[in-house]
């Protein structure tokens, strides 16, 4: 599989899905760095050793709350967790973020793939470490259910594994958000009524719901393994399954080659009738009638 960096999306749906469910099988380990934020409180019971190469710290931690994370933390065992809405597939589990320093982990994936082209740039860390850190804030605000509208961060982790114990940090290797929204009155796709009035209404009936995804990323040590692939395909699924949507959409970047596969593969479309409309974004409108 081609290597993915962050993806911008939208969703729409409810019938079958014709998305093909891809098996892999493979062992690997993960290198990625993951900074902490401070006042990292660790248990007794667990030693994570943190790279001293770790980004300086942004001076309005203090507002972000994260005195409370765990950079320690073991991921939860699957005793701990739903069994039931989640997708196994070779050594990983595609299931919701549900810890805190989940979606902190998922934020800095997310910073680094952001980041991934321009290492070259002075103070790269710097910007990685502010966009996690807002990041984060941004995950937790858009996972609280507004107007009949949701959100859900879901990540990708390693399975587990007897008498392994991994922390949070290295077990998570990818992420995307899915999202579950609704067309405003006279829309029949996404963005169609760019200059829709201030208080435009949504229509609200269940033909308009549709899902969106969107900030697709892997980690680069842990990417061609299938784990994009399958976590579209969970998101597809939790999105016809739990939220009966029949439509799900996606925004793709027209240079980015290899992502614009990777949807194709899953059945995603073009939508024609918006592509006039993102010339000047130079992205593509994307769907998929599951």
């Amino acid at each position: 599989m081609p290597s993915i960096s962050m993806l911008s999306t939208t969703i729409d749906t409810p019938s079958v899905c014709k998305c093909p469910r891809i098996a892999a099988s493979w062992t690997m380990t993960m290198d990625s760095n993951f900074p902490p934020p401070l006042n990292n409180k660790k248990k007794k019971e667990v030693s994570v050793q943190l790279s001293s190469s770790t980004p300086p710290v942004p001076s309005r931690v203090e507002t972000l709350r994260f005195c409370d994370l765990h950079f320690d933390r073991l991921q939860p065992s699957d005793q701990e967790l739903d069994q039931h809405n989640r997708f196994e597939f070779g050594q990983f589990v595609a299931r919701q973020a549900f810890l805190d320093e989940e979606y902190w982990t998922a934020a800095w994936l997310r910073a680094e793939s952001q980041w991934e082209d321009r290492t070259y740039e002075r103070y790269v860390d710097h910007y990685k470490r502010n966009f996690a850190d807002e990041e984060f804030n941004a995950i937790k605000k858009r996972c609280r259910v507004q107007n009949g509208e949701s959100c859900t961060c879901i990540i990708t982790v390693r399975k587990e594994k007897k008498n392994v114990k991994r922390s949070i940090l290295k077990s998570v290797v990818g992420t995307l958000d899915l999202n579950i929204r609704y067309l405003l009155q006279g829309e029949k796709f996404p963005g169609e009524r760019v200059k829709a009035p201030p208080f435009c209404s949504i229509n609200r009936t269940p033909s308009s719901r549709y899902g969106y995804i969107a900030n697709l990323c892997v980690a680069k040590s842990a990417r061609r393994q299938g784990i994009a692939s399958n976590m579209l395909y969970f998101a597809v699924e939790s999105a016809k399954s739990i939220a009966g949507v029949a439509r799900v959409y996606v925004h793709v970047d027209r240079n980015n080659r290899p992502a614009q596969i990777l949807y194709q593969n899953l059945g995603f479309e073009i939508v024609e009738m918006a592509n006039s409309l993102l010339l000047n974004d130079q992205t593509y409108l994307l769907h998929l009638q599951t």
